[in-house]
């Protein structure tokens, strides 16, 4: 596989360098540093089969711009699209395979699986979603935090999200509360809370190391080799 990484010079970007070795054909990087392209019409055109983008969101539509043109599947890592951002992804995924996903990990796939389960098995339960990152992250509720509630809703249609609860008025059948804390360097943990009245059940995922989405995202890349066009999740390699 040759990959081109856009955001190659953030957290992120360094570590899948360093995972794909050899194996990066480009580097794309808003800093221009460590001999990486600015933009895409910047990079020398390589020999790539994948686009893989850990950089900001408001880059995906040169991202996509760059998979559809060299035909390539692109791994969109990043979270906090705009609606519209979203709308080019799905429509990308017209033409080219690819995988999104608000977390690159495989145990958050399994937590979302093992959420959706829980919420099926206890209709009435109270359900609270806790997520926590590094003091330095922008985007709140977490993408990983939206994926929980999404996973829920699936069984449970007309639940709607209550993020930072606050105010006066009491909670509602309906509602999932998703509570974001920042602080410190914490990776990331998610926490789904469900509670029957009699009973407590928390499922809880930590994430110890970056490098965690990194090696997920290398493996949604190689899932994608010679995958039709489509929209690919977590869940899809799950299955």
């Amino acid at each position: 596989m040759r990959a081109v990484i856009c955001g190659a010079n953030g957290a992120m970007g360094q570590l899948l360098c360093g995972l794909l070795g050899e194996e990066v054909a480009g580097r794309v990087s808003i800093d221009g540093e460590n001999g990486a392209a600015r933009t895409f019409d910047e990079l020398q055109a390589p020999e790539a089969d994948m686009v893989i983008d850990f950089s900001h969101h408001s880059a995906v539509a040169d991202v996509l711009a760059y998979a559809k043109k060299n035909r390539c599947p692109a791994v969109i890592g990043t979270t906090g699209h705009t609606p519209e951002e979203k709308s080019l992804i799905h429509a990308a995924a017209q033409e080219i395979p690819v995988f999104y996903s608000g977390n690159m990990s495989l145990g958050i796939a399994l937590l979302c699986r093992l959420a959706k389960e829980a919420a099926g098995c206890f209709p009435d339960a109270d359900i609270e979603i806790v997520e926590v990152h590094h003091n330095r992250k922008v985007d709140a509720p977490s993408g990983t935090a939206l994926m929980l509630f999404n996973a829920v809703k699936e069984v449970r249609p007309q639940a709607v999200a209550n993020c930072g609860r606050a105010g006066e008025g009491k909670r509602s059948r309906e509602e999932i509360g998703i509570s974001s804390l920042r602080m410190g360097s914490v990776v990331g943990i998610h926490e789904v809370h469900i509670h029957t009245g009699s009973q407590m059940l928390t499922l809880r995922h930590e994430a110890v190391t970056r490098s965690m989405l990194a090696e997920g995202a290398v493996d949604a890349a190689r899932f994608l080799a010679g995958k039709a066009p489509g929209l690919y999740d977590m869940s899809s390699m799950l299955r």
